[in-house]
């Protein structure tokens, strides 16, 4: 969140002063999403999430993670609540549920994976 935009604190001691108690809370939430995105692994996961839902059989083939590494890296995800799961039949289809890792998704696209230039 830009800095001009923080809450304020009702009983700041100077205008324009930031709530640390509430800046404190965020920044908690803020490293939490942080290290979740900080593994390769579960980055390229997300990124593939973030365009679709996807079975574990087309993240394998789509990213080349291999099976054991994918199952732990969804699990990790699905209990920090930022995947949801639905089965059909057999298989069973991941996608985001955290829309706050949706929008960072979109920022690390934006800074790190530009689209190439024609010329």
């Amino acid at each position: 969140m830009p800095v001009d935009t923080l809450p304020l604190s009702a009983d700041a001691p100077a205008a324009g002063a930031i709530d640390t108690q509430r800046l404190r809370q965020a920044a908690s939430s803020a490293v939490a999403a942080l290290k979740l995105l900080g593994n390769e692994d579960r980055l390229l996961l997300l990124c593939q999430l973030s365009q679709s839902e996807c079975c574990v059989g087309d993240l394998e083939s789509l990213l080349g993670i291999r099976q054991p590494t994918l199952s732990q890296q969804l699990a990790v995800l699905r209990a920090d609540g930022v995947v949801q799961t639905r089965r059909d039949g057999k298989k069973i289809f991941y996608r985001i549920a955290d829309p706050a890792i949706l929008e960072i998704l979109a920022v690390l696209y934006r800074l790190y994976c530009p689209e190439e230039q024609t010329s």
